[in-house]
């Protein structure tokens, strides 16, 4: 029981039930309806070799990095803003609850019109799906600092600078945690539909290639490439945080420690 219980922990038994489900579907379909897990593994053995699957791993990462480094870099400070300020979030909230509901995929032709084909346009559209939910969670944040211990800091002589950097910020880290984790996300989603629409190399392309050589195997191949890049991402960002952001609550696997 105690092999079994690791297993279960580790998701072993889990994915042996997806692949097995998988397994049997596809016995009973046609390849190019649903290719089986060893069609799948041959042909991403032949896209490793003749059609540069890695490279298109590294340019799509490097993008969605770069994108949703700039979309938090924004978006935290704005979220700052408007939950400190209510002249700030009387001037931000009507814009960011109206944007927020148009998903990036909808800009993606003004993108190209306004930005061209390069790197730009991508880059800015993962920053546009990135920055509303950083924004969101960080002006949370901010709104559930206790007055009292604004208010006491106020009482022993502090700036608001101080209150700033050494208050608020400090009990906002989880909520910011927690959106920059989301956004992370949401950058995947942007990125796929950048590259189907506007690039000639990548994940998203290769999907949007699989489509029209009827490649149903190369279209598996690209979500399992995403949703490994994303597991992956995840698990080191999660560490990442619990050595830097240990001591406000963010635990060794990225999860957020209750504060009651």
């Amino acid at each position: 029981m105690k092999f079994i219980r690791k297993l279960l922990k580790f998701g072993i038994i889990s994915w042996i039930f997806i692949i097995g489900i998988w397994q049997l579907a596809a016995y009973f379909s046609s390849p190019d309806f649903l290719p089986s897990p060893l069609i799948v593994i041959s042909s991403l053995g032949d896209l490793i070799t003749n059609e540069g699957l890695f490279r298109d791993i590294l340019i799509s990462f490097g993008r969605i990095f770069a994108g949703w480094f700039f979309g938090c870099l924004i978006g935290i400070p704005i979220g700052l803003l408007i939950g400190n300020f209510k002249v700030a979030k009387s001037f931000f909230e009507p814009i960011l609850h109206f944007f927020r509901f148009i998903p990036a995929i909808g800009f993606v032709t003004l993108f190209i019109i306004w930005f061209g084909i390069g790197e730009e346009g991508k880059i800015i559209l993962i920053m546009y799906a990135t920055s509303f939910i950083v924004i969101l969670n960080t002006a949370s944040g901010v709104s559930n600092v206790e007055k009292e211990k604004i208010r006491a800091a106020r009482c022993l002589g502090a700036s608001e600078s101080q209150i700033l950097f050494n208050v608020i910020i400090p009990a906002s880290v989880p909520h910011m945690y927690t959106g920059v984790r989301l956004a992370m996300g949401n950058s995947f989603a942007a990125i796929v539909g950048a590259e189907m629409l506007a690039s000639n190399e990548g994940v998203g392309y290769l999907i949007w290639t699989a489509r029209l050589y009827f490649k149903t195997e190369w279209i598996f191949v690209g979500l399992i490439s995403l949703g490994l890049m994303g597991f992956i991402t995840d698990r080191i960002l999660g560490a990442l945080a619990s050595l830097v952001l240990g001591k406000y609550g963010i635990k060794a696997n990225g999860q957020v420690k209750s504060s009651s």
